[in-house]
C-alpha cells in the first residue's frame, strides 16, 4: 500500500496555528486572572498575599505549565 506524501507545510501551519490559539487563550486567562482573580485573593487572603508579584508569578508558572503540557501533548509522537 502506498503511504500519502507528507504535507510539511499544512503540518507547520497547523502547529503555527495551535500556538497562537494558545497564546490568544493564555492572553485571555492572564486579563481574567488580573482583573478579577487576583484583587478577590487579595481580599481574601490578605496576609498571606498581600505582594502582588508573587500572586502574578505562580499564576505565570501555572500558565506555562498549562501550555507546555497541552504543547507536547500536541505534538506528541504519533506511532504510539
Amino acid at each position: 500500500m502506498l503511504k500519502p506524501k507528507v504535507n510539511r507545510m499544512g503540518d507547520r501551519l497547523r502547529v503555527f496555528a495551535i500556538v497562537a490559539l494558545l497564546g490568544f487563550m493564555a492572553g485571555v486567562i492572564a486579563q481574567v486572572t488580573a482583573e478579577y482573580v487576583i484583587p478577590w485573593l487579595m481580599l481574601v487572603l490578605p496576609a498571606l498575599i498581600n505582594i502582588k508579584w508573587v500572586v502574578s508569578g505562580f499564576a505565570g508558572a501555572v500558565l506555562t505549565l498549562a501550555m507546555v503540557t497541552v504543547w507536547a501533548y500536541v505534538t506528541g509522537n504519533r506511532n504510539r
